[in-house]
């Protein structure tokens, strides 16, 4: 009876726990379009489009806003001053892209109305006064720091990152004295084409237990390997996919399969389906696309011929399904929505 007593009363007041939560799986305030739907440790984003439609870009500003601390020098930035771990499958990453957006965050925070002023930032002799008055060289190499970059040429390399990504994590976590709250998987599919077209390597003569090594085995390993890193390192997982859209509808087709509901005109922003009509060319095997719990299709938008700098791309969310689809555009200093 005293056990079970001692069982039933709390150990800790509702604020500890509250916070212990918080400390362990804290709230990301995540850049457009991803400000939709509250994300948290443990959901498996995926961010699909056509190339180019801002994939990596969307990456890059939610990395910011993990790296950045909320508050330096009296300063709010509002980062969570947390790791990201950003595995590049499709080896094209820009890290001066990643550079130059931080320091205009930075300089945007600090309120120094100079952001079209990067080029003479970067330009500007490295004794030069200005170049210090810009932004805070200390927050940026610290934050900097914080983002760490792997890269991965073929399946193979990608499968035994992840087989070692357990002691790497708890490495960077001893060393920064934090932990990764980012997982990030820039082009998931950029080893599907290789993968298929290489045949099946059978299992060796001595270990028969293994299966044979083939795109869907493979698809499996990776859905095992982050599922056994995500119960011992809660992440946010946030995964880009490179895919066509599918041909637009004439009005002819449209009303011949009676499928396609048309407003005002036949552009792709305006077409719904009623019989849930897939927007774009899925080919990634079933186990990766079960194992994703959010989904965001992205694509340039229409009215980008009325913004002349700057283009502007459309998302919309397909898992979980929303009646809203946000027209965003970047800035140097960031995201933003357009009304």
């Amino acid at each position: 009876m005293a056990s079970a007593r001692q069982w039933i009363e709390g150990d800790e007041t509702a604020k500890q726990f509250l916070t212990r939560v918080l400390s362990e799986r804290p709230f990301l305030p995540l850049p457009p379009p991803l400000h939709r739907i509250p994300l948290r440790a443990g959901n498996v984003v995926e961010i699909v489009g056509p190339s180019p439609s801002s994939k990596t870009r969307i990456l890059i500003q939610a990395a910011i806003n993990c790296i950045l601390p909320k508050a330096w020098k009296g300063i709010n930035y509002g980062g969570l001053e947390r790791l990201v771990m950003f595995i590049d499958l499709d080896c094209r990453f820009d890290v001066l892209s990643l550079s130059q957006s931080l320091k205009q965050r930075i300089i945007k925070e600090n309120g120094n109305d100079v952001g079209h002023k990067l080029n003479k930032v970067d330009d500007s002799p490295i004794g030069s006064k200005d170049v210090h008055a810009e932004y805070d060289e200390e927050l940026f190499a610290v934050s900097m720091r914080r983002f760490l970059y792997i890269r991965c040429y073929d399946s193979f390399e990608f499968l035994a990152t992840l087989k070692t990504m357990h002691f790497q994590l708890q490495k960077e976590k001893e060393a920064h004295g934090t932990g990764v709250y980012l997982l990030m998987i820039d082009s998931i599919g950029a080893f599907y084409w290789m993968d298929r077209a290489s045949p099946s390597i059978p299992p060796g003569r001595i270990n028969s237990t293994r299966k044979s090594l083939s795109l869907q085995s493979v698809s499996e390993s990776v859905v095992q390997e982050i599922q056994k890193i995500l119960l011992v390192h809660p992440m946010l997982v946030l995964t880009t996919k490179a895919a066509s859209l599918q041909d637009k509808y004439t009005t002819r087709e449209v009303r011949n399969t009676g499928q396609l509901s048309v407003e005002s005109t036949l552009d792709s922003k305006n077409i719904r389906s009623s019989a849930n009509v897939q927007l774009y060319r899925e080919y990634m095997p079933s186990v990766w696309q079960s194992f994703v719990s959010h989904r965001m299709l992205v694509r340039p938008s229409d009215d980008s011929s009325k913004y002349q700098k700057q283009p502007i791309y459309s998302s919309e969310w397909l898992l979980p399904s929303l009646k809203i689809s946000d027209k965003f555009t970047f800035n140097d200093d960031g995201a933003y929505i357009i009304s």
